[in-house]
């Protein structure tokens, strides 16, 4: 069906033919292009390569692949078997592991699969990096290693374990109040490794009362495994009929959160990072960041609290160097991945969940009152089908050039700002469209805005 190759991994539908799906013949491609370069980058060392994967049923496979391809190059492997990626992102620096690649097609469809590539500090590769793995993968000349040579295969399933330990560490996170406040918890985990790490964490800090929704990691998705609204009325109707305090739902490879309120109500996946970020505000002063298409609540709240708020390109590599750039002390993306640096430098849905636990805890509010302190925002998202050939770049300038007068940003694609609206123009990577989002106070005025910007380009086409 379909095969994307990009700087951030490569991602496709499992079976067909080689070069237009993700095959045995491109994982193993793939994988020796990121070997060439891990090696490359570490040209004394001997190389240790941290795996992990989420419970879709290709996995086995996949992973087996991967293994043997990394051994054939030289590489010890260490085998997190069924895992999460904010897992692996740490695993790779407590075994002080020269790279990581993470088996999972995150929130898309069970027929999906992707390799996720991580540098030794357990981040995703740089636009730098990526295209070299990318050039590596068409050489020809490879050579593997002869017997005496191979990489080396361990099996650790116990780091799920030392990941919630290492949150439940965190000076911010406070068991002893999520204890007290005697949570009663809905899970939904999408059939995949979420069913192992959240119900463990949860247990872990002492939250007795935990309903479990497709938590056996069998790779059967129940439901599309998005985390958006429209995929979550079982979940949300468990969380009312059980009388349950919250309701938490992760994607796949669980570095997304989305969380449901008491009523029943959706808290906003835009508002993970913003309640999180609340919470981590009111007790260490410093900056923060999320990515251009993400709400404005978090600057809000970030300078309502006399801090500074910085806005990067969209996607996760992107917000990370932003993070660092800026000293910011928490940070993520609006689709409900938080990043805090206190741990590590990635989207991690258990870190998300004992921080908001706390804070759901120590502010002694129901999960809908503490939605209601935040600015009320709604995000219009939409797209434009280009004709072949049409010069993108060009329109974005144009509609730049229209509105030069009000504040905007062309860090990535365009984004101007009218008040306390916005709207982002962005073109996409792997097909031809330019997507449109829009954030304002209510939902239509967040649809007249998108509206008013689509003319523009339609005009100009």
């Amino acid at each position: 069906m379909t095969l994307i190759k990009s700087i951030s991994g490569i991602r496709g539908t499992i079976g067909g033919k080689p070069d237009f799906n993700l095959t045995p013949s491109d994982i193993v491609k793939f994988v020796t292009g990121y070997a060439i370069y891990i090696k490359s980058e570490h040209p004394e060392s001997k190389i240790k390569v941290v795996i992990g994967r989420d419970a879709r049923i290709s996995g086995t496979m996949v992973n087996s692949l991967v293994c043997g391809t990394l051994m054939g190059m030289g590489m010890d492997v260490i085998d997190l078997g069924l895992s999460t990626t904010p897992t692996v992102e740490i695993a790779v620096t407590t075994f002080k592991a020269q790279g990581g690649i993470i088996l999972t097609a995150s929130h898309n469809p069970g027929e999906w699969n992707a390799l996720k590539l991580l540098n030794s500090q357990g981040e995703f590769l740089d636009a730098v990096a990526g295209k070299t793995v990318l050039e590596n993968a068409e050489l020809k000349d490879v050579e593997y290693c002869s017997v005496d040579l191979l990489g080396s295969y361990t099996l650790d399933t116990t780091f799920i374990e030392k990941h919630i330990k290492m949150v439940l560490d965190l000076p911010l996170v406070d068991v002893s109040a999520i204890k007290k406040a005697n949570f009663k918890v809905v899970i939904d985990a999408v059939n995949s490794t979420g069913g192992i790490a959240i119900p463990a964490l949860l247990t872990a800090m002492g939250v007795e009362q935990v309903i479990e929704l497709y938590c056996e990691p069998t790779g059967h998705f129940p439901h599309n495994p998005e985390p958006l609204p429209e995929h979550l009325h079982e979940l949300s109707k468990t969380v009312v009929t059980s009388k349950a305090d919250v309701g938490f739902v992760v994607d796949p490879d669980v570095d997304r959160l989305a969380i449901v309120c008491e009523n029943g109500a959706m808290f906003g996946e835009e508002y993970t990072l913003v309640a999180v970020a609340d919470y981590i505000l009111s007790h260490t002063p410093g900056n923060t960041v999320s990515n251009m298409s993400s709400t404005r609540a978090l600057r809000d709240v970030t300078e309502a609290k006399g801090q500074s708020y910085s806005a990067s390109a969209v996607g996760e590599v992107n917000v990370v160097q932003m993070m660092k750039d800026t000293s910011a002390i928490i940070g993520g993306e609006g689709n409900g991945g938080v990043i805090y640096p206190e741990l590590h430098y990635g989207r991690d849905a258990l870190v998300g969940i004992a921080l908001f636990l706390t804070h759901l805890a120590k502010a002694k509010l129901s999960c809908s009152q503490l939605r209601a302190t935040y600015p009320d925002y709604t995000i219009s998202k939409n797209k434009i089908t280009l004709s072949p050939g049409m010069d993108t770049d060009r329109i974005l300038q144009k509609i730049h050039e229209k509105y030069k007068d009000q504040p905007n940003s062309t860090i990535d694609g365009v984004k101007i700002e009218f008040g306390n609206e916005w709207v982002h123009l962005r073109k996409s990577n792997t097909e031809p469209i330019i997507r449109i989002y829009a954030e304002s106070v209510s939902a239509d005025k967040a649809g007249e805005l998108a509206q008013r910007i689509m003319q523009d380009i339609k005009e100009l086409m």
